[in-house]
C-alpha cells in the first residue's frame, strides 16, 4: 500500500533524488522541516503520520502509526501556522502538474534558456513548487540548503534566471540580475523592481495563483457577500491530512482573506478575515497600516494588534522594531500623523510599543496570535 514519506534533508541534489524515488515508488513525500525543535518536529509529524522517513544518509526507515495516502496523492505540505496549529495539505500529481504548467506560462520559462533556484525551505510550498514545477517542466534547477545572499548572487552570475524569495531576502541581493523573481511570504514592498512578481497563494493553492493581482490560466476567483476571496482552480488540494475537505460542493475553496474583484478581474486583498480589528464599529486592515509604519526613519518592522477595550471594543496598538534601538524613537504624534495622511481615522494607532523582534514564521510571515504576549500591561 502506498504510504506518505517524510523527508528529512535539506535542500539539495539528495533531497531532489529522494522526492523523485518516492514518486517512482508510488508514494508521497512530506518535506520536514529540520530548523525544527525536536518537540515541535515530534508534534507535526503526529499531525503528519508518515509511515516512513528517509534522512540525511539516504536509508528510508519505517515509522509506526503512518496512514495510508490515496491513489495520485503526490505532496503533504504543512502549513505555516501563522495562527496556530499547522495542518497537512495534500496535494495530488495532477495538481501540481496544473500548478507548474499554469506558472511557467505565466512566467514565459524556456527550459532551454532559463534556470530555476530554489532557497528557500522546502517544507514550505513557496521552496518546494520551484522544486517540483521545474522537475515536471524539465526546467534546469539548482537547490540551496538555505537563503544566502553570496549563493544566490553566485548562481545569479552562473546563469540562473529564475528564483523564488520572500521580501525580507529581496532587499540582501541584486534582483535585477534574475529575469523573474516571485515574491511570495509577507506583503511586497511598495518599491519592489520591475521584474518582482507579487503572487498570492497559499498552501492550499499549491503556490501562487495570483501574479500582481491577475488569477493565472484556470484560476476562478470570486467574492462573496462578506467580501471573502474564493478560489476555483485545478491546482487546489484534495484535503487536509485528516481527511476533511475544504471546499464547497462545486469546488470552491474559501480563503478566509477579504478583497474585492474588480469589473476587469484584477484582484486587491485587504487582509486575513481572523485579522480584521473592529473598533468603534469600524474594520481596520492591519496590512494597510503596517506598510505606512516600516516607511518611518529607523523603523525596521512593525505590526498592529487590537487591545479589548470597553468602549470601542478594540483599540489599536502599533508595535515597531527599531533598525537601531540606540537612536531616537518616533513620537507617538508623529506616527498618528503619518497614518491618518493616508488612512481614514479609525485607522490610527492609539499606543505605541518598541519590541526587539516581532515573531515571525520561516518565510517572514507575522505570527499574529503571538503578538499580544508583547504588549506590556
Amino acid at each position: 500500500m502506498a504510504e506518505l514519506v517524510a523527508l528529512a534533508l535539506e535542500g539539495g541534489p539528495n533531497f531532489v533524488r529522494a522526492l523523485r524515488l518516492v514518486w517512482e515508488q508510488g508514494d508521497a513525500a512530506f518535506p520536514l522541516d529540520l530548523r525544527l525543535p525536536h518537540a515541535e518536529a515530534t508534534r507535526v509529524m503526529s499531525i503528519m503520520a508518515p509511515g516512513a522517513v528517509i534522512e540525511s544518509d539516504g536509508s528510508r526507515r519505517s515509522l509506526e502509526g503512518g496512514r495510508p495516502i490515496a491513489p495520485g496523492d503526490a505532496l503533504v505540505i504543512a502549513t505555516s501556522g501563522t495562527m496556530g496549529q499547522p495542518k497537512g495539505v495534500v496535494h495530488t500529481h495532477e495538481a501540481i502538474a496544473a500548478s507548474a504548467a499554469a506558472t511557467s506560462k505565466a512566467l514565459g520559462v524556456d527550459p532551454s534558456q532559463d534556470r530555476w533556484l530554489a532557497c528557500l525551505p522546502l517544507s514550505h510550498v513557496g521552496g518546494l513548487s520551484v522544486v517540483t514545477r521545474a522537475l515536471l517542466t524539465e526546467t534546469p534547477l539548482d537547490v540551496h540548503p538555505r537563503f544566502d545572499p553570496a549563493a544566490t548572487m553566485a548562481a545569479a552570475a552562473a546563469g540562473t534566471t529564475l528564483v523564488s524569495l520572500v521580501t525580507r531576502a529581496l532587499v540582501q541581493i541584486d534582483p535585477g540580475q534574475f529575469r523573474k523573481v516571485i515574491l511570495g511570504g509577507a506583503a511586497p514592498p511598495s518599491d519592489r523592481p520591475t521584474n518582482a512578481i507579487a503572487t498570492y497563494g497559499m498552501t492550499e493553492t499549491g503556490s501562487g495563483v495570483v501574479y500582481d493581482g491577475w488569477p493565472l490560466d484556470g484560476v476562478d476567483v470570486r467574492a462573496d457577500a462578506s467580501g471573502e476571496i474564493q478560489l476555483r482552480c485545478p491546482m487546489l488540494l484534495r484535503c487536509y491530512r485528516d481527511g476533511t475537505n475544504p471546499t464547497t460542493v462545486d469546488g470552491w475553496f474559501r480563503t478566509g482573506d477579504l478583497g474585492l474583484v474588480r469589473e476587469s478581474g484584477q484582484i486587491e486583498i485587504f487582509g486575513r478575515q481572523d485579522e480584521v480589528i473592529k473598533t468603534g464599529g469600524e474594520m481596520v486592515w492591519p496590512a494597510r497600516i503596517e506598510p505606512l509604519l516600516r516607511q518611518l526613519p529607523g523603523i525596521e518592522d512593525a505590526a498592529v494588534v487590537g487591545l479589548p477595550h470597553n468602549e470601542w471594543g478594540h483599540e489599536l496598538a502599533a508595535l515597531l522594531v527599531q533598525e537601531d534601538p540606540s537612536s531616537t524613537k518616533p513620537r507617538l504624534k508623529e506616527i498618528q500623523e503619518t497614518v491618518r495622511a493616508e488612512l481614514p481615522v479609525w485607522y490610527v494607532p492609539r499606543l505605541i510599543q518598541f519590541v526587539p523582534q516581532l515573531p515571525k514564521t520561516s518565510l517572514g510571515k507575522v505570527r499574529r496570535h503571538q503578538l499580544l504576549t508583547l504588549i506590556e500591561t
